[in-house]
């Protein structure tokens, strides 16, 4: 187990620098920058910002100096906006986001595993059909979609809910829908399809022979076998939700970080831009690293031993 955490610490550590290496010249690379703009800046001006952010410099020993202040946890200040740092960006911004991605996530569990035991549970009837027209929508529609006639029936029309803004629980319903849409679906159509395979597996027909209740099969047996595809999808799941869709806070005009690394894209913000995608990257990597745990706990036979091979 030792061996197993400190081979995946190791690889995600040379996976987060491969991640800041490529971020950071791939946007020293890219055509114009943070003082470039459709107000063309006098000459020394521009200089003098490009001296006082360390851009005059060559751009190894930028990078150099960019990964010194990383290792003392500091993500530079911001090139568009004057006393914003990189670090209050992202304490400003991520809790919205983590909060409308917590309400998603559990949002796209709850109804998408239950909407797909359904379906499983009635293949081939009216429920079956009616879950995967729903699943389908939900794969195939965009999310800017589903929040424009969200918007368009609940708050223009019906004037129920709040169409911008995140204050109380009303502004969080929307969002969460759209945000939800696609990984609904996809949980729903994954959950019966597994569910279906597990039926049909000779233990199956072993716990049923052995008087078990339908209920206890199902729920017991066939469903937490069926959870290990969920489980996968889910590492990556939560730290995409959790850190912000970028439409969808554009939309509902949601100060999270989705909108912020968008904001920094347009801007040519390197620092808020590599910050932002750093903090996603580390994100990402914790999530993918606890889902391989969660593995064994939800099914015993899965050892780390093997995945060290």
């Amino acid at each position: 187990m030792i061996k197993y955490v400190i081979k995946r610490l190791f690889a995600s550590v040379v996976t987060i620098w491969i991640v800041i290496t490529l971020t950071f010249f791939l946007m020293r690379f890219m055509p114009g920058g943070p003082f470039d703009g459709e107000k063309t800046l006098p000459p020394a001006i521009k200089a003098n910002l490009e001296a006082k952010f360390g851009l005059d410099k060559p751009i190894l020993e930028q990078y150099k100096i960019y990964l010194v202040n990383l290792t003392k946890g500091e993500l530079g200040p911001s090139m568009k906006y004057e006393g914003r740092t990189v670090d209050w960006v992202i304490s400003y911004s991520f809790p919205a986001s983590a909060k409308l991605g917590v309400v998603a996530v559990t949002l796209s569990l709850v109804v998408g595993i239950l909407l797909g035991i359904i379906s499983a549970l009635k293949q081939g009837k009216w429920p079956d059909s009616l879950c995967m027209l729903l699943a389908t929508i939900g794969v195939t529609v965009p999310s800017f979609v589903i929040a424009s006639l969200l918007i368009y029936v609940f708050a223009v029309k019906a004037k129920l809910l709040p169409a911008t803004g995140f204050k109380d629980w009303r502004y969080y319903i929307m969002p969460s829908i759209a945000l939800a849409g696609y990984s609904l679906a996809f949980i729903t159509r994954l959950t019966r399809s597994r569910l279906l395979d597990v039926l049909r597996q000779d233990y199956i027909r072993t716990a049923k022979a052995k008087g078990l209740s339908r209920k206890t099969v199902i729920f017991k047996h066939a469903l937490r076998n069926s959870l290990i595809p969920i489980v996968t999808y889910l590492g990556p799941l939560i730290a995409g939700v959790l850190t912000g869709s970028f439409v969808v806070e554009k939309i509902f005009a949601i100060p999270g970080l989705g909108r912020e690394f968008v904001t920094s894209v347009n801007n040519r913000d390197y620092t808020t831009l590599l910050g932002v995608t750093i903090f996603y990257s580390t994100f990402l990597i914790l999530c993918n690293f606890v889902v391989d745990i969660l593995y064994v706990v939800i099914d015993p036979r899965i050892k780390l031993e093997s995945t060290e091979a």
